[in-house]
């Protein structure tokens, strides 16, 4: 069984960045569907941003367009997800998610990190 595991999540003032990143190993990321996704307590999860397999396209929930980029480097086997101009409302856990059935901002992924908290005050 694969469990991405995520990292570089934080307390960050409104305004600032933060960058997430998410690995694992026996498990080739180049080859599936990655994802971010987000859960605020009481709020269902919400797909960030997907990247699709080598062809790298990337897609990006509307609330994040512009201020938000993930990427994946397929040597070191790691998806990141750059934050930037960070919001109140972007507080939240952070999940890393592999292998999307179908691609997408959907959470029809197979598997799936612990999360990673990521906190902005106003």
């Amino acid at each position: 069984q694969v469990h991405p595991v995520e990292s570089g999540g934080g307390s960050v003032q409104a305004g600032g960045s933060l960058r997430l990143s998410c690995a694992a190993s026996g498990f080739t990321y180049g080859r599936y569907c990655m994802a971010w996704f987000r859960q605020a307590p009481g709020k269902e999860r919400e797909g960030v941003a997907v990247i699709y397999t080598d062809a790298g396209a990337t897609f990006y929930a509307n609330s994040v367009k512009g201020r938000f980029t993930i990427s994946r480097d397929n040597t070191q086997n790691t998806v990141y997800l750059q934050m930037n101009s960070l919001k109140p409302d972007d507080t939240a856990m952070y999940y890393c998610a592999a292998d999307g059935r179908p691609c997408g901002l959907k959470p029809q992924f197979n598997f799936w990190g612990q999360g990673t908290q990521v906190t902005v005050s106003s």
